[in-house]
């Protein structure tokens, strides 16, 4: 076992730390209040080139794998960006890999360098009000009209959407009741997302207000047989390609998210004096803030063992809920706690910490539930009956 980044990933904790530390707690709670997009931020990384971390050279990325993305995150969102910044550039850090392993190689030419060089915003659009987690249970339908097919149905919780010129979108083209399997009949698209048949709805949220969260109300939109991506019915396989790295990403958004925060909380505890000492010194509030070191610290360890497996090609299931589910509690409690240590001031916007608090909540319940993270492990780790 070798704990070293390599000197790429050292170079990239570094030059990442660097750029998002140009962009302070103040930008970000002025972006969160105003709901307005972190332009100036997504154009610097942009500019960088790191929104192409993953994305294969030849289509003008770096090639590098799900551990280089992670700790770019990790940094992003340690920074005091929270899931505000890490959401700005989230799907176009890894969320075209199915395009990159399924699409076609026009498809690809067509949408891939305009998402590195930050031309190009894309959403994900999968979940729907009366499926929720039961992906299979969707409803959109793309009916097939010639070269072309036509979309109708409804998508909710679909981030970035208002600022978004294309949406990679799943759709049944088979019924579920007509399909073989549950699984069958779901086709993947990346495809423009047209304003005259799809309207958008922005959702009032606790948190995480630079970046929307959308319902899409989608009628008669058409798309072009080209930009389907792979096989007709074989969108649910392509998605799964995607999960693991999935949860790796908000694994690692929710690392830096604890870490943000309890690096508040110290500063607080080592600069705030009441009864004539710093409040650092009682251990009512010394004890939990090293104790969420402790887990934050591990937390970390379980996700560098699931990027390491993904990027050499091993299983990574059990490893990549484990670390979502690890990190997500280890950053949330170290936000909490946070907030706690501030007392009163904790409360008010001034000090930051009652935003990460809010957004590390999110992480709790996003992209999937700790509880579902239970199931998973449950019944296809243990072997317990599946319950759901």
């Amino acid at each position: 076992m070798d704990f070293e980044l390599t000197e790429d990933q050292a170079t990239i904790r570094a030059a990442v730390a660097e750029l998002a530390g140009k962009f302070g707690d103040e930008y970000w709670l002025d972006k969160d209040e105003a709901h307005e997009f972190p332009t100036e931020f997504y154009d610097a990384f942009a500019k960088g080139g790191w929104l192409g971390i993953t994305t294969p050279e030849e289509y003008g990325g770096h090639g590098f794998g799900i551990t280089e993305a992670s700790i770019l995150l990790e940094e992003v969102s340690a920074s005091g960006g929270g899931m505000n910044a890490a959401s700005s550039m989230h799907l176009s850090i890894f969320g075209m890999h199915p395009v990159i392993v399924h699409g076609s190689e026009e498809l690809k030419r067509r949408t891939l360098p305009r998402i590195v060089n930050g031309d190009l915003h894309v959403c994900f659009g999968v979940t729907e009000p009366g499926a929720g987690l039961d992906t299979t249970k969707i409803t959109t339908f793309a009916k097939r009209d010639g070269d072309h097919y036509v979309v109708n149905g409804r998508k909710v919780w679909i981030s970035k959407a208002m600022e978004s010129e294309k949406v990679l979108l799943l759709t049944r083209t088979t019924k579920f009741e007509d399909a073989k399997k549950k699984t069958d009949g779901l086709t993947l698209f990346l495809t423009d997302l047209d304003r005259d048949h799809v309207d958008i709805r922005p959702i009032r949220k606790m948190g995480r207000n630079a970046v929307t969260s959308n319902e899409l109300f989608i009628d008669n939109l058409r798309i072009p047989v080209e930009d389907r991506v792979g096989a007709e019915g074989q969108g649910f396989k392509y998605i799964l390609d995607g999960l693991n790295p999935e949860r790796m990403l908000v694994a690692a958004e929710a690392l830096g998210l604890g870490r943000a925060a309890l690096k508040r909380a110290v500063r607080y505890g080592n600069e705030r004096e009441v009864f004539g000492r710093p409040i650092g010194m009682n251990q009512g509030l010394q004890f939990p803030l090293a104790d969420s070191l402790a887990r934050l610290d591990a937390a970390e360890l379980a996700l560098r063992k699931a990027t390491w497996l993904y990027d050499n090609g091993k299983p990574c299931g059990r490893e990549a809920n484990t670390a979502k589910y690890l990190c997500a509690d280890a950053g949330f409690q170290a936000a909490d706690r946070a907030l706690q240590t501030h007392g009163g001031m904790g409360y008010s916007e001034e000090y930051h910490v009652a935003r990460y608090f809010r957004e590390a909540r999110l992480l709790r319940i996003a992209p999937l539930s700790q509880e579902m993270v239970l199931n998973y492990l449950g019944s296809h780790v243990l072997g317990l009956p599946r319950s759901y």
